[in-house]
């Protein structure tokens, strides 16, 4: 994500993580990464679960999904998957991000 970002800007998006520790985990990683993205602390995952975001214990945390959302907030395309192999390349969410009716997309 980090290596795309700025394909992402220049089509006037955000990039924003969903992470399942604690803030200060969060805070110590992305500041030892440098990266340029804001991230959100979500290890209740609350705001995962608003989203469908499936969390499976026995595979030690939440399920990978890229999931985009316009400036209106409403969801455009959502991708869920099972590993991060799952995860759509940025050429998928681009296209989504330019389409204004952009289809709900699903890999498992």
């Amino acid at each position: 994500m980090r290596r795309d970002y700025e394909q992402f800007r220049k089509v006037g998006a955000e990039v924003v993580v969903i992470a399942p520790d604690g803030p200060r985990s969060v805070r110590s990683y992305w500041e030892r990464q440098q990266l340029p993205f804001p991230v959100i602390s979500d290890p209740e995952h609350r705001l995962a679960a608003r989203f469908g975001q499936e969390v499976k214990l026995m595979k030690l945390g939440r399920m990978p999904a890229v999931i985009v959302i316009d400036a209106e907030g409403v969801i455009r395309a959502a991708w869920y998957g099972e590993s991060m192999r799952d995860i759509p390349d940025t050429a998928a969410v681009l296209a989504a991000l330019q389409s204004p009716r952009a289809a709900e997309g699903t890999s498992a």
